[in-house]
């Protein structure tokens, strides 16, 4: 099962983003779970959240794997979604 995990930074976020992004970007790569990740950007070109394409046997891996995220544990983000995906291009 692929589940889109769509994260969104809290205002002013972004120095706590890049003071955390060695540590997520190092638990993206250790996970056998991560099929595509990337930030979003906002009209400045700046960092202002996440979406990232987890493959799980479960639902609730995505929901494991998305507590354990360093930038979840940052409390980097005002709204975190998770969904299941159909991959259909690509």
């Amino acid at each position: 099962m692929l589940v889109a995990l769509m994260a969104y930074d809290k205002d002013g976020a972004l120095e706590l983003r890049k003071a955390n992004r060695d540590a997520h970007v190092a638990y993206l790569k250790s996970s056998d779970l991560v099929r595509q990740a990337g930030p979003f950007l906002n009209a400045d070109g700046e960092m202002c959240g996440s979406l990232i394409i987890l493959e799980v046997t479960e639902f609730h891996d995505a929901e494991k794997w998305a507590a354990a995220d360093p930038y979840a544990h940052a409390g980097l983000f005002r709204e975190m979604t998770l969904m299941p995906w159909n991959k259909v291009i690509g």
